[in-house]
């Protein structure tokens, strides 16, 4: 879309298919935390043996980010985009009527991989279709959505989960599909292309891997606290553990239209390097006292800390990925980090359950704060170099 046209419906019914994929994702990060209860009942395991539903996801998202946009090159956007949308429902409507533990996390780990395709298509798709202003404002659509997916999958899966855990999975099967039948229409083909060269200037690249260090270890340190607090409220009835969560994640909802005036105003480092302060602080304010009790004055200032450092820094982060990579290398160096943000989470999950069993609370809190502080000394040398106030336009 050229600059000062007018969006049609088309590009609006595009913006809202690919954004609408976004959504899904981030909603099957979160919709498992209210059903973790009610889901190891059901299989009369620990919650954290059912950690690796989460896990799962979280894992196939990871490995497959790295080679999505060589598959999208050989075989088309628009074909790899829609497969993997089709196998995205055929796998949620496995996961919603097993009754193996053994079966869901193997769908998971499929929905992964979709995901893993779907995401970096999506994206390449609106950055080649809408130009200047527009596809700014598309971005920031896109970016809504996939913020707005957490707080929703808390929400859902606390109504659905409180009737039966199974609904919890198979619910986004009807969105996938009907999400496929539009993009059928709407979609633009693309011929295939070679595909987009790694290079060993993106793996070198100062200002990617700090990026992607302090997203790791953002993602990682907040999603081992959301199971740590998600297993000690598991007396909770789902839709009361939804609640419970809602603010470590409403605010970023709230705030993330506001991103990019945020780092106009102040610069990525100093916001990346806030936000990684306020992980450790909230982090560090329950090692001291890992008791859920009470919740006003014990979880929520946790919380509000901990989702402060994603208000500053996700969108920082995200643009301080590529805000010094060639911009013939980007394609590529935008799956390389959110290869980092996935695999904060496919390491800090299985170690913070470990911990929860053998030491108990404050043993997994040792970790995750100290996870968060590694994270905070990567962000703070940024602010050292002479390169932190770039950004791409």
């Amino acid at each position: 879309m050229r600059e000062g046209v007018e969006w049609d419906r088309k590009a609006w019914a595009l913006l809202f298919v690919l954004s609408g994929n976004m959504l899904l994702d981030a909603l099957e990060v979160s919709a498992v935390l209210p059903a973790l209860t009610p889901l190891s009942a059901g299989f009369a395991v620990t919650p954290l043996d059912a950690q690796w539903v989460m896990s799962g996801f979280a894992l196939g998202f990871a490995l497959l980010l790295v080679p999505g946009p060589h598959l999208a090159a050989r075989v088309g956007r628009k074909e790899l985009y829609l497969g993997a949308m089709l196998v995205f429902a055929v796998a949620s409507v496995v996961a919603g009527l097993t009754d193996s533990l053994g079966v869901l996390v193997a769908t998971r780990l499929v929905k992964g991989f979709c995901a893993a395709l779907t995401a970096p298509a999506g994206l390449a798709i609106i950055v080649s279709v809408f130009d200047g202003p527009a596809r700014r404002r598309a971005v920031s659509v896109y970016s809504l959505f996939g913020a707005a997916g957490f707080t929703s999958g808390l929400l859902l899966s606390g109504v659905l989960s409180a009737n039966d855990w199974h609904w919890t999975f198979l619910f986004p099967a009807p969105v996938a599909l009907v999400l496929f039948a539009a993009g059928l229409r709407v979609i633009p083909r693309a011929p295939a292309a070679p595909p987009p060269p790694l290079g060993k200037a993106v793996l070198r690249d100062g200002s990617l891997l700090r990026a992607g260090f302090g997203a790791a270890a953002l993602n990682g340190t907040y999603i081992g606290l959301m199971l740590l607090v998600t297993t000690q409220l598991a007396h909770l009835a789902p839709w009361q553990l939804a609640l419970a969560l809602l603010p470590a994640s409403l605010p970023l909802v709230l705030a993330a239209p506001h991103g990019a005036r945020l780092v106009r105003r102040f610069g990525t480092a100093r916001l990346i390097a806030a936000g990684a302060l306020c992980s450790v602080a909230g982090n560090a304010l329950y090692l001291a006292r890992p008791d859920p009790e009470p919740y006003a004055t014990a979880v929520l200032p946790v919380l509000l800390l901990v989702e402060a450092g994603f208000v500053l820094s996700f969108v920082a982060l995200n643009l301080q990925a590529t805000a010094t990579v060639p911009a013939d290398l980007r394609a590529a160096a935008v799956p390389v980090y959110q290869t980092f943000v996935q695999l904060g989470s496919v390491v800090a999950l299985p170690l913070v359950a470990l911990l929860l069993t053998t030491g108990g609370p404050r043993a997994a809190m040792a970790l995750v704060t100290a996870a968060a502080a590694v994270g905070a000394a990567v962000a703070l040398t940024g602010l050292r170099t002479t390169t932190t106030g770039k950004v791409p336009s």
